[in-house]
């Protein structure tokens, strides 16, 4: 371990964030994990050597807090983002602003590297809030860090995530599940595990400076074949209930105003577009050969099954 090889981690507790801290730590990088909990975020240590991973209070508005924690390091990773805005943490500030100003507390720094994931679909012009401001912010990271390094994921998949996660539990007590605008949107998933090695990778890296990748998998997938494939392998018989765009979009104003934002109405207008390469370069550009979302899913899911990853199967 070197310890003059810093790296400084925002979102380092999140999904994406705990694989590429593992990832970093076994590079023999000194890893600054900074989140708004510490605390929280000390279940990161053990993946490293004594010291070696170094949770740290990170507030994007506190200008000296903000300095402190890229002063020194080599390489500034922003992973922060957020599903749906709640109360502080909206878009404009989660996205747009705190990556700029990030990037600039970076550039300002010396640091030489400065990687961002955004988002597939982020565009100035797009309907949705939430691609609007991924796209806002990588032009303000773009204007602070011309050499910065973009990545553009759809639906990242693995142990934690939030999307197989969330529906198989739904699976466990709905009757049926919902197929917002009947299901037909497309999705390339890719997993977790690739997205944060392609991160580590682009790091020091002359050819991933100044150049945005999309992240994706192998294969594309309706939204209905994705929820398909979930009932399969947990070996749940739910029904597929196909719900009109407009009727979603009442049902994602009513529940956005829970605290516990399951569905919102900006993100039934993120599913009115499919969330799909584009030909873009992709994570083979890094070296890296996508794997099946078939090859890691099942493996997680198994916990959902009726007696569990050990149980016998049985129908639902």
């Amino acid at each position: 371990m070197s310890a003059d090889r810093r790296v400084t981690v925002f979102g380092a507790s999140g999904f994406v964030g705990r694989h590429v801290v593992r990832r970093l730590a076994q590079q023999g990088w000194v890893v600054r994990a900074c989140s708004r909990d510490p605390v929280a975020a000390a279940f990161l240590k053990p993946m490293g050597n004594v010291g070696q991973i170094v949770p740290m209070r990170a507030d994007i508005t506190d200008d000296e807090m903000l300095a402190a924690s890229v002063d020194g390091s080599e390489a500034v990773i922003d992973l922060v983002g957020i599903l749906a805005e709640s109360g502080k943490q909206t878009f404009g500030s989660v996205h747009a602003d705190a990556p700029a100003k990030l990037a600039r507390a970076a550039k300002a720094a010396g640091v030489s590297s400065f990687v961002y994931v955004s988002a597939l679909g982020a565009d100035a012009n797009a309907a949705s809030a939430y691609a609007r401001s991924k796209a806002a912010g990588e032009a303000g990271v773009r204007a602070a860090f011309p050499e910065a390094t973009i990545f553009r994921p759809s639906i990242v998949v693995g142990p934690e995530d939030s999307f197989f996660n969330r529906f198989a539990q739904m699976a466990q007590w709905m009757p049926a599940l919902p197929l917002i605008g009947g299901g037909h949107t497309k999705f390339q998933p890719v997993y977790v595990g690739d997205l944060a090695e392609a991160i580590v990778r682009s790091i020091g890296n002359a050819e991933a400076k100044g150049r945005t990748f999309e992240a994706v998998g192998p294969r594309v997938y309706t939204f209905r074949e994705l929820m398909e494939y979930l009932l399969r392998t947990i070996d749940r018989h739910r029904g597929l209930i196909p719900l009109p765009f407009p009727l979603a979009e009442i049902k994602g104003a009513i529940l956005g105003c829970l605290p516990i934002k399951f569905l919102t109405r900006d993100q039934v207008i993120q599913l009115k577009t499919d969330n799909v390469g584009t030909g873009a370069p992709g994570l083979g550009a890094l070296g890296i050969a996508p794997a099946a979302m078939e090859a890691v899913v099942p493996d997680y899911l198994s916990t959902y099954r009726r007696g569990g990853r050990f149980g016998h199967k049985r129908s639902a």
